[in-house]
């Protein structure tokens, strides 16, 4: 083999890395996007339960700007999840002012504070979250049954 031939194998390489790479990037983008809907279901449901076996509240912190979800059951149930690097939390549901929130403020981004009774109906809420491609998901807590779901959501 000639020092030419290996130039031009290993510019073919470079180009086939440089074609593929984007692609590989989006797909990681995609499951990584998939499997916090599935954390963030999991953990609501994992608040849900506790609640109804401990027979103890449970309070659910959605915090936006620190992109947590975190549950404190007050008998020692504390669990806290952190969005993974490239997604982001965007807006809480439904878009209702809080007490203390500031007029000026959007309700949709500001921490929220769920409570999870005992016996008691599931809230109706939900949580949307993008990675940098723009791919949105949603997380709802379905009042009926009290389980989450998790569902696209079309760009606006």
């Amino acid at each position: 083999m000639t020092m030419l031939e290996m130039l031009v194998v290993v510019a073919i390489l470079a180009l086939l890395v440089a074609v593929s790479l984007p692609s590989v990037t989006a797909g990681l983008d995609s499951i990584r996007l998939a499997s916090t809907g599935d954390a963030i279901a999991s953990f609501l449901n994992g608040a849900v339960t506790h609640a109804e076996r401990s027979e103890q509240p449970v309070i659910v912190v959605i915090s936006l700007k620190e992109g947590t979800i975190s549950a404190d059951g007050g008998d020692g149930y504390v669990r806290r999840f952190e969005m993974p690097q490239g997604i982001i939390l965007d807006r809480v549901l439904p878009e209702e002012v809080p007490p203390g929130v500031a007029d000026a403020e959007d309700p949709a981004h500001a921490d929220r504070q769920i409570l999870l009774l005992p016996g008691g109906v599931a809230p109706a809420i939900g949580v949307e979250y993008f990675n940098h491609h723009g791919a949105r998901r949603r997380v709802q807590l379905d009042p009926m049954t009290g389980f989450p779901h998790v569902e696209n959501v079309s760009k606006e």
